[in-house]
């Protein structure tokens, strides 16, 4: 089943339910399901253009992270015509967290990265160690979901955030083993699954061993689409709930609705922005 397929296959079955979705990472949550997105130059030119056609594709909604502390404002802004937000920077962003945390969806785009080639020392870990814990303490201050990343760093991220006693958390793109993910499943932990599923053999595995009850769907826009260096949308969300379905061996309507619930579980905030 080629892209267009599965789009035209998403489209049918939203016609035919009342479910919806949600992408969790715009950078990544919505469609029966929820995406989560990052506000990147590449929407600047058509970013109406891109709502619009996630609509289309049944999307309810689009969680934006930022990826640095020049975003916060923008993305506040966005939030202002197409409600919620996430934050990243620690110090410029406690004056932000303040100002607008009753109309804050999550604290993210945080986690570890200890890809090899920008990590040296193991200073530089403790370092993103400190700062991780601090937003951890944020996030439980405000009762607010993490949105995390954890980019070779699967299993001390986890461990992580369950020492310091955070009890909701999205871990988008995992790039881990099954059997770390599963000790973030034990902790309730949530993991979204972005289009480039179809090209990647650890998403795969990842998925047939997560329980459907604990995977939200994203896009990670503009990155990890179903092709590479082409850039990705929401309304691909439709690529991954097709494989999802696939690998679980469980229709189509039903990975929608429990990955929509699993969203709406872990961002309730989003129920208010959602229109019947």
């Amino acid at each position: 089943m080629n892209l267009q397929e599965s789009r035209d296959r998403l489209t049918q079955c939203l016609q035919k339910s009342h479910v919806k979705t949600l992408d969790a990472e715009v950078n990544r949550m919505v469609s029966s399901t929820v995406t989560v997105t990052s506000l990147r130059r590449d929407f600047d030119q058509d970013l109406e253009e891109v709502v619009e056609n996630s609509k289309k594709a049944g999307v309810l909604a689009l969680l934006a992270v930022a990826e640095h502390a020049g975003e916060f404002e923008k993305i506040i802004s966005l939030s202002q015509r197409f409600p919620g937000a996430s934050l990243e920077d620690l110090d410029a962003a406690l004056p932000i967290i303040e100002k607008y945390k009753d109309q804050l969806v999550a604290i993210g785009e945080v986690g570890l990265d200890f890809t090899p080639r920008y990590i040296k020392s193991e200073t530089d870990k403790d370092t993103q160690r400190q700062v991780l814990i601090r937003q951890a303490q944020i996030a439980k201050e405000l009762d607010l979901p993490l949105n995390v990343h954890s980019r070779s760093a699967g299993r001390p991220t986890i461990h992580l955030l369950k020492e310091q006693g955070v009890e909701k958390a999205l871990l988008h793109a995992f790039d881990g083993k099954p059997s770390v993910a599963m000790e973030g499943v034990k902790a309730g932990y949530f993991f979204s699954i972005p289009p480039s599923i179809i090209r990647s053999e650890q998403k795969q595995k990842l998925v047939k061993q997560l329980p459907l009850e604990n995977i939200c769907l994203e896009t990670d826009s503009p990155a990890l689409g179903p092709e590479k260096q082409v850039r990705n949308e929401p309304k691909n969300l439709s690529v991954s709930a097709e494989y999802i379905s696939r690998i679980k061996g469980v229709s189509l309507e039903r990975v929608m609705e429990v990955t929509t619930q699993n969203a709406l579980r872990l961002f309730p905030k989003l129920k208010a922005a959602i229109r019947p």
